[in-house]
């Protein structure tokens, strides 16, 4: 089965998606209503090699349908998405939300 994964920061990274599924994902650009984007230092050594960079974006809800973040909508299979959750660490939470193109995508939020 394949999934949607709206991806806003290091997953957007070829070297990140080579990394973490082996192959260069496809995608379609989006945004993402009621959420603003805050800056999280990653502790996890794997996660900062494959990144190459130990601050990464994390998203909030805000409720406020003003806030807005870009990012790309990507298809992922099930076991992509398993590979996902590994890559993203505790601070992160995976939830389903509707994007302005009307996709439900998974995105990963602050916890």
């Amino acid at each position: 089965m394949m999934n949607n994964l709206f991806s806003y920061g290091t997953l957007q990274f070829e070297n990140v998606q080579l990394e973490t599924y082996g192959r260069i994902l496809e995608g379609s650009p989006d945004i993402l209503s009621g959420y603003t984007l805050e800056k999280l230092e990653i502790k996890d050594a794997d996660v900062i090699a494959k990144s190459g960079t130990a601050i990464h974006p994390v998203a909030i809800k805000s409720g406020d349908s003003n806030d807005c973040i870009n990012g790309v909508i990507f298809e992922i299979t099930d076991e992509e998405l398993i590979a996902t959750d590994t890559y993203e660490v505790s601070d992160y939470k995976r939830v389903l939300e509707t994007f302005q193109s009307g996709k439900q995508a998974w995105v990963y939020i602050a916890r």
